[in-house]
């Protein structure tokens, strides 16, 4: 019998109260890791998306003949990702350089701002660049998606 001055848990009730806590914590890790993945994913789609439109709106001013006359060999491309941040100067314009990018957006998955470059020649699949221009991009890191395809081929 406990006295009424008497105050706190027994042992009995501190085990279920830490197996309940356990039961809890053990559901919570794995749905906390599928959220960090899946916002790594969200920030890989975003970085591609952004380095292929700027890839996509050199190409089109190449095209126009904004930037001048076409490089031989690079088809219209840029010759690194750099560059797309650098600017290029335009035709017709002393001082003037059109920048694509502010930054090259950083990988999430590797952490790094570098990035796997295809030319037009390259195999759609290739870890290998040609080195004549950039024509795509693609993340450095071997992990796979939850649906089995490589991050690489996104």
């Amino acid at each position: 019998m406990r006295r009424s001055s008497q105050r706190g848990l027994t042992l009995i009730e501190l085990i279920v109260a830490f197996t309940i806590l356990m039961m809890l914590t053990g559901m919570a890790v794995p749905m906390a890791r599928y959220k960090v993945r899946r916002e790594r994913e969200k920030e890989l789609r975003w970085a591609l998306r952004e380095i292929r439109a700027a890839i996509d709106k050199y190409k089109d001013d190449s095209d126009a003949g904004k930037l001048g006359p076409v490089k031989l060999g690079t088809e219209g491309y840029p010759e690194t990702v750099q560059v797309l941040v650098d600017g290029v100067k335009l035709a017709g314009e002393v001082e003037k350089k059109k920048k694509y990018l502010r930054r090259i957006p950083r990988d999430p998955f590797t952490g790094s701002a570098e990035w796997g470059l295809r030319s037009m020649q390259d195999d759609p699949k290739s870890q290998s660049w040609g080195g004549q221009h950039v024509f795509d991009v693609y993340s450095k890191t071997m992990e796979k998606a939850p649906d089995g395809t490589p991050y690489s081929e996104w």
